[in-house]
């Protein structure tokens, strides 16, 4: 059930992770991280209680599912990452310490940034200590960077202002597939009266309760496996239409960081107009290009930019607002769950099984490599020359095409 959580969903590997084909092997990482498991914001965590609180107004309780209710105080906390979420990132360090162990050395440890909300440097932090731990505390790597939020920054989506919302699509889904579960609750707590909103909200704190209290919250099982799956596809949505393909000027957001990916990949200096800090990318001291692995924190709806500059994920079609295709590749939970990564692997392959010299590059998201049908040659091992890789990032190479200009006017 918790993988029908969209963007709540606690981290789990999309696939297994494939090692690089025979004669390539992987010279430098580049990892683009969300932070952990956290409590609601403090705007969704006030429309959960005011969910909450119109629930408990019921006369009575008809259904012993909702017995709990009558006792229940909603007390979660605000913004910052639960322990759980503390653990992920702990964890997710000891998995790239192992696999990664050979690119390391004490002269050549991470180079590690984060945006800066106290949830993202907080999960930087502890995949450090993680790292430092499968090390056996041989490699500590530091936090180097934490980037101001307010400023520019290319783990933070906030710097678009004419950037749309995704409330149009996720509303009328909500009135899709809310008036069934709505009608219940209803029946079973009469004089509730919960509306369309209330169930996107208390279906919310199934993700939160169970996180934050580390057991399977017992507003879950409220709702059937299927109005889970419409659960997901609400929040398939909120992505797909607020920073995703859907959005217009949501792709845009994410090419600093494709142009700061393509500096560390070539070994040049940054090329962008866009959200990315002169100041900080033109000094080897907080953008150095000689690092064998980077990695960055940041936030899901930037890693959703981030993907669709890159040209990840893309869709045959928008999103359908009353009919979810099953077929979608678009499934939140596997794009950007709590502790989400993108992995960025360069690669050096030798000629074997008819494959040229050279550079490669290969993109993992959550252990699923990605076919990059965009990058020209790239077959069934996800490999894509360097130099074709680079040539296939023209949208972030010409600073959104346009689109960043729109961002302002």
């Amino acid at each position: 059930m918790s993988q029908l959580w969209a963007q709540y969903s606690p981290y789990y590997p999309a696939a297994e992770y494939k090692a690089p084909p025979p004669g390539c092997n992987v010279v430098q990482v580049n990892l683009l991280q969300r932070h952990g498991a956290r409590y609601p914001t403090k705007s969704v965590g006030k429309a959960i209680a005011k969910s909450v609180k119109r629930l408990k107004r019921a006369k009575h309780f008809r259904d012993s599912s909702l017995t709990f209710v009558a006792n229940y105080t909603y007390a979660l906390g605000v913004d910052d990452l639960v322990p759980f979420g503390a653990a992920q990132s702990f964890e997710a360090g000891q998995v790239h310490y192992d696999r990664y162990a050979s690119l390391v050395d004490k002269g050549m440890l991470p180079y590690v940034r984060a945006s800066g909300s106290n949830r993202v440097v907080d999960s930087a932090l502890n995949w450090t200590v993680g790292f430092a731990y499968a090390s056996d505390h041989e490699y500590t790597p530091v936090l180097s960077l934490i980037v101001d939020q307010t400023s520019n920054d290319t783990l933070d989506d906030h710097q678009c202002p004419k950037v749309g919302t995704s409330d149009a699509q996720t509303d009328t889904w909500l009135d899709v597939f809310a008036p069934e579960i709505a009608h219940r609750l209803n029946k079973y707590a009469p004089g509730a009266h919960l509306k369309h909103k209330d169930i996107a909200n208390l279906m919310s704190l199934c993700p939160f309760d169970t996180i934050a209290h580390e057991r399977i919250s017992p507003w879950c099982g409220l709702f059937t496996e299927e109005e889970w799956a419409s659960y997901e596809y609400y929040g398939d949505l909120y992505d797909y239409y607020g920073n995703g393909y859907g959005q217009p000027l949501g792709p845009v957001q994410g090419v600093g960081y494709v142009n700061e990916l393509l500096a560390r990949l070539t070994g040049q200096p940054v090329q962008d107009k866009t959200q990315t800090n002169g100041t900080l990318d033109s000094s080897p001291v907080t953008f150095p290009l000689d690092r064998k692995f980077y990695a960055d924190f940041s936030h899901d709806n930037q890693m959703i930019s981030i993907y669709g500059a890159l040209g990840l994920f893309v869709q045959p079609h928008n999103l359908d607002l009353t009919h979810p295709n099953a077929m979608r590749t678009w499934f939140d939970s596997k794009l950007v769950p709590f502790s989400a990564r993108m992995i960025t692997e360069k690669l050096y392959c030798t000629g074997t099984s008819g494959r040229e010299t050279g550079e490669y590059v290969r993109i993992l998201v959550n252990d699923d490599l990605q076919p990059m049908p965009f990058c020209r040659g790239t077959n069934s091992d996800g490999l894509c020359t360097l130099e074709n890789f680079v040539e296939s990032q023209q949208y972030a190479r010409t600073n959104g095409a346009g689109d960043w200009e729109l961002c302002f006017n």
